[in-house]
């Protein structure tokens, strides 16, 4: 299928890796102009190698911090008109009540809300001027299920998710959509962390840590980050014009409820 994306500007915030960068490199394949961007300059030299090399495609990359104004700026200065927009972070590492301090939830609303929120509204006027936008954001899981463990970045990912739906009946008739993409459990850097995390708790080896993590999806594996990807650049599609104010889980049909 052609999604229509060919020559469309794409950026994508924190993407030299993982679900950032499987989002890229899908985008990349379907002929857009990418934009990746991370903090750490030789990361994201190697993540613009690696496209180059899988893809034969060549991407431009933006070295900076999206929890900064300056940041933001220079992201927003790289690439100021894009027709895609997929956000992403990282998120704060689990924990208890007990451990998130003052400063602590600062950092996880400005990583996790105000990042997104803000490049959201950079981009928004350009977008529906253009009468073509789709946005993505990475969000979470737990923002349908919440566990005490996370409960840090669900609180923050939440509110994206209910400012991302209210802005989605605003711009709807522009051909602007915003949807959310749910991971949980895709084979990435982050599940080597959760893996290592219980290895270290439960005194077991990652073969088994990683078995037992596969155990609790209910496809009894771990999803691919190009699975992940694929998803993404369908949202971004010309055929995704009316899905909009979304959220698609990509969690291996595990998710318990009905909506």
């Amino acid at each position: 299928m052609d999604l229509g994306l060919k020559g469309r500007r794409a950026l994508l915030a924190a993407s030299s890796s993982g679900l950032g960068l499987a989002c890229a490199a899908a985008l990349a394949r379907e002929g857009c102009l990418v934009h990746i961007n991370g903090r750490d300059g030789a990361r994201l030299a190697a993540a613009q190698d690696l496209l180059a090399g899988e893809l034969g495609v060549q991407v431009a990359t933006v070295q900076a911090d999206i929890n900064t104004q300056a940041g933001r700026q220079t992201l927003l200065e790289a690439c100021p008109q894009p027709d895609i927009l997929v956000n992403n972070n990282a998120g704060p590492p689990p924990g208890e009540l007990a451990d998130w301090d003052h400063a602590a939830w600062l950092a996880a609303l400005e990583a996790n809300l105000l990042a997104p929120v803000l490049l959201i509204r950079a981009v928004l006027p350009g977008m529906r001027a253009r009468r073509f936008g789709r946005i993505v954001n990475i969000t979470s899981a737990m923002v349908k299920s919440p566990r005490g463990p996370m409960a840090l970045s669900t609180a923050a990912r939440t509110g994206l998710t209910a400012f991302s739906k209210a802005m989605s009946l605003d711009v709807a008739a522009d051909n602007v959509t915003l949807n959310n993409l749910l991971p949980e459990r895709i084979d990435t850097p982050r599940q080597e962390f959760m893996a290592q995390r219980m290895m270290k708790a439960q005194g077991i080896d990652r073969d088994e840590a990683r078995r037992r993590i596969a155990l609790t999806v209910a496809a009894r594996r771990f999803g691919t980050a190009q699975e992940f990807g694929d998803a993404c650049a369908f949202l971004c599609s010309a055929q995704a014009g009316f899905i909009s104010g979304q959220n698609l889980q990509l969690d291996g049909g595990s998710y318990p409820g009905l909506i």
